[in-house]
């Protein structure tokens, strides 16, 4: 099948690769104009694109097209620049981590001008080359059919690891909640692994636990096979700063729960330590410390 992957970062240069692996024919385009070509030289079935204009002059109609730039908007402005030069009965696909209801509007927009829309959450990061992709797809029943083969190709295998969850916007829904369990399965492991840490009279060696629990244990999972990985390469950690982002599913989840009156404490908790890790030093706990202080005599560390 051939389909074009704009947006060559770590995610969509893997993708490419995988797909031209299973035998498709893969256009790729990133608005730097050395990584298509440089991803053109590894495979023959890549072939490497200039401009947005000559990708899509260069295929057969219909088209389609895989979408993996920054949610917000690079992914707004990759799809207005796509939809000016296609044609009805094409399909963008975002496979990024785009908020489900500026997909649900994308696919209204390109509705209206006779273009598919196809909203493709896509979990596997960095070892998804290898592994496989798990692919939460949204769109069109018939859309998402044609589209058969590419997810087959790119999911760990061509009946297990993705499915058609439901219409536009859906795929990215399911993919924010998958995120927000995401962040409250790493808080849940990081705070019982400090647990260990801080008991200094056991002198517990961390990454032996990790490779005990990795077998037969109810709390093995692939996020605790990256825990022992990173153990094994420096066990006190020492070379990282306890500083943790968020993308924005996190939020959007915490949101979503809100407006749907779903009680979602581990999710949002977990969010909010993220927030926590950021400050250098936290106003609040001055400030708790100082009431402490004031109506019981409790002393306070100064600096």
């Amino acid at each position: 099948m051939e389909i074009a992957v704009i947006g060559l970062g770590r995610m969509g240069a893997n993708i490419a690769r995988r797909l031209a692996r299973g035998g498709h024919d893969v256009f790729a385009y990133d608005r730097s104009p050395v990584i298509a070509p440089a991803l053109a030289g590894e495979h023959p079935q890549i072939r490497a694109a200039r401009t947005i204009t000559g990708l899509v002059k260069g295929m057969i109609k219909p088209r389609h097209l895989w979408v993996m730039v920054p949610a917000g908007k690079a992914t707004d402005s990759a799809i207005r620049d796509l939809a000016k030069s296609l044609s009805r009965g094409d399909v963008i696909i975002d496979g990024g981590n785009s908020n489900f209801r500026d997909s649900m509007e994308h696919a209204k927009s390109l509705g209206r001008k006779g273009i598919h829309f196809v909203d493709t959450g896509t979990s596997g990061g960095i070892r998804g080359l290898q592994e496989g992709y798990s692919l939460m797809v949204g769109g069109e029943s018939s859309v998402v059919e044609r589209l058969r083969p590419v997810f087959e190709t790119l999911a760990p295998s061509p009946k297990r690891g993705w499915g058609h969850v439901g219409p536009e916007g859906s795929g990215h829904f399911v993919k924010m909640v998958h995120n927000g369990i995401e962040y409250g399965l790493m808080q849940a492991y990081a705070e019982g692994f400090e647990i260990l840490q801080a008991r200094k009279d056991f002198d517990l060696d961390l990454h032996q636990v990790a490779e005990i629990w990795r077998s037969g244990s109810v709390v093995r999972s692939w996020l605790l096979d990256l825990v022992a990985e990173s153990l094994s390469e420096d066990r006190e950690l020492s070379g990282i700063k306890g500083w943790v982002a968020d993308s924005g599913e996190g939020r959007w989840t915490a949101f979503e729960a809100i407006n749907e009156d779903v009680p979602a404490p581990v999710i949002t908790l977990a969010l909010m330590m993220r927030f926590v890790s950021r400050q250098d030093e936290s106003y609040a706990a001055k400030l708790l410390a100082a009431m402490r202080n004031k109506f019981g005599g409790h002393p306070v560390k100064t600096k």
